[in-house]
């Protein structure tokens, strides 16, 4: 390797940077930053939704709206970037402001998952959430109009480091680069899901949220500080003006010139673009024609977005309700997003090399816009396996009592078995320390339940649409409980657990996690929150104790009842009756895989395929539009999301994933009907055609302005001729 000085970065104002083995120093500046930058965007939105669901409270609508907004703003503000970089401040400028803003939006919302802040009781919860919800807000529009606003200037400036005799170092550079993209996503949302799922906190300890979002946070802080450590070896380009706006320009006078000649007198024109030939050059006005030919295309796109991004939102909330064992590894919901980079990066080499070519061995002509339209049929595919996901899901879980109903259950805390009557049932008997094997729904809020021999007969008064347990004491004449029981799934997996103490003597349970507290004789503790995995209980009753050690799965609830013949000693595991209220999520998490396979899949044929085919069908000076237009559609996608999360509100989640899957088969048809309409052109090739065209006009003006020039000297010498004989004679 010979260092040497590169040539194009001599000029004033520029830094000096030094060729290593053919590539520019400074090159290793922008990876890292890449790198950086892309772990801290993926690892946020990573645990976003989870954020908005389970630490701002928000329900599943909501969290689902405010997270595809957030998506949308990402894509939209590249727009803004690339004007601000290519119109006044630079790429360089661009790059560095955008970053403190989006530096400033990260700790934002570190700052803004910190539970201790505004909890003033220390329960846990915060008491203003107010606070939460704003710099959370806040926060979210800062990465926003950074990330977004520093995604169409990075690449380029990487790739303006590079002379004009290093095409093959700028190819690897670009390689590389999108491989420290796919990289930082991958590594970002291993690790954050896994940070989240920790507990931290001042007071209470709770899911660490703000860990997940802090260590992001510090990613950037590096990707900025790295970013400025080699200013003073970057080329920086002046900035020439945006060509974005020039074509905006453009089509805005055409449309307006249009209008002021709309009446019949005036001739049709062509096109409605050469109402702009009054002011602007014609070569401006083809090339136009050639992206509004492809943008018309680009119509029906954003639906596939619509599909794509909600492996962040829906897809996740969805984990949440499932077993994430794999044998001894235990993945965590918002884990599962790491399958899409980790196939995007085995199915790209795959394609390419096998699949493409071995279609074209079949003499299938498999043009890019029939790729594309196959693409969006598999994210179709991929949501009709996530709705047959749900209705497996759906099979494992409790029916809770409606508005109109109450659920009950039985526990007898007695020694010996016990015979029950209940309102509109048929009796059953309990044996000694176990309860009912399921919830007794009620329509009315009065029921009649008789116990023993002779009968001992109580009325019960139920809450409406709610689940309770009725503690049947061992003297039937003694008081009778009625415990609330939970009428929902616990969340983000976790399990909730309580104990029944039937002893005449008070116990005390604690867990490493949670002190459930002292219980009294004959009475019950409060829910806590216990995560899936070994558990060891200590319970004691002052000069007595023992460990009760149970695995847990994901999202279950139990009763733990300690009968009155309960003993300390190594044989308590065996005597404590374990009662299952809610049970475990049994839909195993793999079975996500086939539809993040084919959403994988389709992102390869749709998204890699699109771009090459923008680039391919744009005029040399307007790859930048087109870019727009592409990141436009995403964002338009995600808008669709809020629409029909805010709109349709439809009962069953499998039915909406059902309505997104046929909405996008629809769109898949429209498409391929555009798609066999539309025509393959070389921009290149009609652009020197044109340019050779008006070459040609421009000559011959100069002859015709030429061959006046001469008629009117030959008509002046034959009215000199004339005039001179008239005066001789």
């Amino acid at each position: 390797c010979i260092d040497k000085e590169d040539p194009k970065k001599q000029g004033k104002g520029n830094g000096k940077s030094k060729d290593v083995c053919g590539y520019p120093l400074s090159i290793f500046f922008i990876v890292v930053n890449e790198f950086c930058e892309r772990f801290s965007y993926y690892g946020m939105r990573a645990v976003l939704v989870l954020y908005f669901r389970y630490f701002l409270q928000w329900d599943e609508d909501l969290a689902t709206s405010i997270y595809h907004t957030f998506v949308a703003l990402c894509y939209l503000t590249p727009i803004l970037g690339a004007i601000v970089a290519d119109s006044w401040l630079g790429k360089f400028k661009t790059i560095i402001y955008l970053s403190i803003v989006y530096t400033i939006g990260q700790v934002a919302m570190a700052v803004s998952a910190v539970h201790d802040i505004t909890d003033s009781n220390r329960d846990g919860t915060p008491d203003n959430m107010t606070f939460h919800v704003v710099l959370s807000m806040v926060g979210l529009f800062l990465i926003a109009l950074g990330t977004g606003g520093i995604k169409p200037c990075v690449a380029a400036f990487g790739g303006d480091q590079f002379s004009e005799h290093q095409d093959k170092q700028r190819r690897t550079f670009f390689s590389v680069f999108y491989l420290c993209i796919n990289g930082g996503s991958l590594l970002s949302t291993i690790i954050t899901p896994i940070l989240r799922g920790q507990e931290c906190g001042i007071y209470s300890q709770q899911k660490c949220y703000s860990l997940a979002f802090g260590v992001p946070a510090a990613l950037m802080v590096v990707a900025l500080v790295v970013f400025i450590v080699g200013s003073g070896m970057y080329y920086k380009a002046e900035p020439e003006g945006n060509i974005m706006l020039d074509v905006c320009k453009c089509i805005g006078f055409a449309i307006k010139n249009r209008y002021r000649h709309r009446s019949k007198q005036y001739p049709k024109r062509e096109h409605w673009m050469d109402w702009a030939e009054e002011k602007y050059d014609k070569l401006l006005i083809a090339q136009i024609k050639m992206v509004l030919k492809v943008l018309f295309l680009y119509i029906p796109l954003p639906m596939f977005w619509t599909l794509f991004d909600q492996k962040g939102s829906r897809w996740t909330l969805q984990a949440t309700t499932m077993n994430g064992y794999f044998g001894q590894l235990v993945i965590q919901p918002d884990q599962m997003q790491t399958f899409n980079p980790i196939l995007i990066l085995t199915l790209v080499p795959i394609m390419d090399n096998v699949i493409y070519p071995l279609i074209k061995k079949c003499g299938f002509n498999f043009t890019p816009l029939k790729r594309m339209t196959v693409g969006m049929f598999l994210a179709a595919m991929a949501f009709v396996c996530a709705a047959l996901v749900q209705v497996e899901i759906d099979k494992t879980l409790p029916v809770f009592p409606s508005a109109s109903q109450s659920q009950l259950k039985l526990l007898n805390m007695g020694s010996s078995a016990v015979t029950v009557n209940l309102t509109g049932n048929e009796s059953l008997t309990l044996n000694a320390a176990q309860a009912s094997d399921k919830y007794f729904t009620f329509e009315t809020e009065q029921i009649i339940v008789s116990v023993g021999s002779p009968e001992m007969t109580q009325i019960i008064f139920l809450e409406k649409k709610s689940r309770q347990t009725l503690l049947i004491p061992s003297v039937i004449s003694d008081e009778w409980l009625l415990t609330k029981d939970l009428t929902s799934k616990p969340e983000q997996g976790n399990n909730e657990i309580r104990f029944v103490n039937g002893m005449d003597m008070p116990v005390n349970v604690t867990t490493s996690a949670v002190d459930l507290g002292l219980i009294e004789p004959f009475y019950y503790s409060n829910y806590s929150k216990i995560k899936n995995g070994e558990n060891k209980f200590s319970l004691s009753n002052g000069s007595q104790s023992c460990e009760y050690i149970k695995d847990f799965g994901f999202g279950s609830s139990y009763t733990f009842f300690i009968p009155s013949t309960f003993v300390f000693g190594p044989n308590c595991q065996d005597s404590i009756t374990v009662v299952e209220d809610i049970e475990p999520n049994s839909v195993h998490m793999a079975l996500q895989i086939p539809q993040y396979f084919f959403i994988t899949a389709g992102e390869v044929m749709f998204s890699v395929t699109g771009l090459e085919f923008s680039y391919s069908q744009a005029p040399s000076n307007m790859k930048s539009v087109l870019q727009a237009g592409w990141l436009f559609t995403v964002a338009v996608g995600n808008f669709i999301v809020l629409i029909v999360a805010e709109i349709a509100k439809l009962p069953n989640k499998w039915a909406e994933y059902v309505l997104f899957a046929s909405l996008l088969v629809l769109v898949c048809i429209i498409f391929s009907i555009m798609a066999y309409f539309y025509t393959y052109i070389d921009p290149s090739e009609i652009e020197v055609q044109f340019r050779k065209k008006v070459d040609d006009d421009e000559d011959d003006k100069d002859k015709q302005q030429k061959a006046e020039i001469e008629m009117v000297r030959r008509d002046s010498a034959e009215s000199y001729d004339d005039n001179y004989k008239q005066s001789k004679m």
